[in-house]
C-alpha cells in the first residue's frame, strides 16, 4: 500500500488544491493528515490563499481515504465540518511489520516520546522542518509542512512506499529519503 503524508495545511487553499492533486496522481491509497488543517495559528502568518472553508470543502472530496490526527490548531469546530475524524491525538499504524505512531508533535516528541519500542517509528509534523533521522532505537520521521515550511525548506509531503519515506517538493523532486529497514 501507498501512503502520502501531510503536515501543516494551515488553510491554504493554493498548496491544499495543490496538495490533493499530487495525491491523485501518485497512486496513493491513503492520505495521512498530521493536523493543522484550517487555521494558521497565532505564531504563523497567513499563508498562500487563505481559505479555511475552501480546504475543508476539499478534503471532504475525498474523505473516505483520510486519515488524520488533531493537531494544535484544531479544535471541536473543526469537526463540526470536517467530515472525517480529526481530533485524535494520536494514530497507530502498522505498516509493513513497522509500528508507526503518528502524531502533530506538540504533545510527543523527540524530547517527549510516547511509549516505543526497538524499531518503532515516530511520525509528526508541527515543527514545519522536514527530517528523517535514526535517533538511538526509533525512527523520527517529519514530511515538513505543505504551506508554510521553515528553516529554508520548500512545501513537502511524504510518500512511503514499500518501506522507504521520501520527502518531496511539489515538483517531484525527493528532498531526503530513509528506508525504515534500517
Amino acid at each position: 500500500m501507498k501512503y502520502m503524508i501531510a503536515s501543516d495545511i494551515h488553510g491554504s487553499a493554493f498548496y491544499c488544491r495543490k496538495l490533493l492533486e499530487t495525491f491523485e496522481a501518485s497512486g496513493a491509497n491513503r492520505l495521512v493528515l498530521l493536523g493543522d488543517i484550517l487555521y494558521h495559528g497565532p505564531r504563523n502568518d497567513l499563508p498562500k490563499e487563505y481559505a479555511p472553508k475552501e480546504v475543508l470543502a476539499m478534503l471532504n472530496g475525498c474523505k473516505d481515504r483520510i486519515y488524520c490526527v488533531r493537531g494544535n490548531c484544531d479544535t471541536e469546530v473543526d469537526q463540526m465540518v470536517l467530515e472525517f475524524p480529526v481530533m485524535a491525538d494520536y494514530a497507530l499504524l502498522a505498516i509493513d511489520g513497522i509500528t508507526i505512531y503518528a502524531t502533530h508533535g506538540h504533545v510527543y516528541h523527540e524530547n517527549h516520546l510516547p511509549p516505543m519500542q526497538k524499531g518503532d517509528v515516530l511520525l509528526h509534523g508541527h515543527t514545519h522542518v522536514l527530517r528523517a533521522d535514526q535517533c538511538g532505537d526509533i525512527t523520527i520521521l517529519n514530511p515538513g509542512s505543505v504551506s508554510i515550511p521553515k528553516e529554508g525548506n520548500p512545501p513537502t509531503y511524504a510518500i512511503l512506499e514499500d518501506g522507504v519515506f521520501r520527502i518531496l517538493d511539489f515538483e517531484g523532486r525527493v528532498i531526503k529519503e530513509k528506508n525504515l529497514g534500517e
